[in-house]
């Protein structure tokens, strides 16, 4: 092989793995704010059941199917995963700062980190850091949590509408919850997506405790 023609393939490489990279993080606009403006991002009373479907992207691979979720506020949730056209499924289990994903690897692609998967229902729940930094943007207030920033979340009105995981200064991970009924998470690094749209959510009786165990 040449030089030049090593030196192009180089430059090449080097090209694809910085178009991998997460991109930055933006600072944060608007007028700062005192902290104790922070919504606490808590999980609506009682019980609920919400039915919806849900659509990964894994790089060129893609599977969808529905899925059910049912919630016990404040700190339990379960998550049931089916493959369309009944390939299968999986199930997870959250209950605090306690998750469990038993079963294939492609269940676990489902299943955010712990953080994520609170903020996709609504709940507020990282890590305490030692610095935190709110501003307000009309609508909009943002914090950015952790000195340098760890977490950066985003809330319409007293709703959890979107958490970000940072590291380096670069978005790894992220969260978004629209007003049309949709969720999206997103892996950066990985290029990896999950799509929810829920198409019911109804309050209901409370569940029997063997749903918590997997």
């Amino acid at each position: 092989m040449s030089v030049s023609r090593f030196s192009s393939l180089f430059a090449l490489a080097l090209l694809a793995a910085a178009g991998c990279r997460p991109p930055r993080v933006e600072p944060l606009s608007g007028a700062v704010a005192p902290v104790q403006m922070l919504p606490k991002g808590t999980l609506p009373e009682g019980r609920r059941k919400i039915v919806f479907t849900w659509e990964l992207r894994d790089g060129d691979i893609s599977a969808r199917g529905d899925g059910v979720a049912r919630i016990a506020s404040p700190d339990s949730v379960r998550l049931d995963f089916f493959l369309g056209g009944g390939m299968g499924g999986g199930a997870a289990v959250l209950i605090g700062d306690s998750l469990r994903v038993p079963g294939p690897d492609m269940v676990r692609k489902l299943v955010p980190p712990r953080a994520l998967l609170w903020a996709s229902l609504g709940k507020f729940d990282v890590p305490a850091e030692p610095d935190t930094v709110v501003r307000v943007d009309g609508a909009m207030l943002r914090a950015d949590i952790g000195a340098p920033a760890h977490w950066r979340a985003t809330f319409r009105g007293d709703t959890l509408s979107r958490l970000e995981r940072v590291d380096g200064g670069r978005l790894q991970e992220w969260v978004e919850r629209s007003a049309d009924h949709k969720v999206q998470y997103r892996n950066e690094a990985a290029r990896r997506s999950l799509s929810l749209v829920i198409l019911q959510s109804d309050v209901v009786a409370p569940f029997d405790p063997s749903i918590w165990r997997l």
